[in-house]
């Protein structure tokens, strides 16, 4: 995570935004009040994404049993 001033990110704005959506960086902004962080919208969605299915009870065993099943224990699905 890379660390600026108020001033400074003020002054590169532009490239600082470009570098949390191309690189999916994250910026800490200092402030005198306090810290703002900088990422993109889509690290974003994803943050707010796995914290909605973090407050679903039982859906990170769900997935880990997905995760360690095999193609072949799948069940195969037949689509119309």
């Amino acid at each position: 995570m890379m660390n600026t001033n108020i001033t400074s990110a003020r002054e590169k704005l532009y490239s600082l935004a470009s570098s949390c959506i191309k690189y999916n960086n994250v910026i800490n902004i200092n402030t005198k009040e306090g810290n703002v962080i900088m990422m993109s919208e889509e690290d974003y969605n994803n943050i707010m994404e796995s914290l909605y299915l973090a407050g679903i009870p039982g859906m990170y065993e769900s997935i880990e049993e997905g995760v360690n099943t095999s193609l072949e224990d799948c069940k195969k699905v037949e689509w119309k």
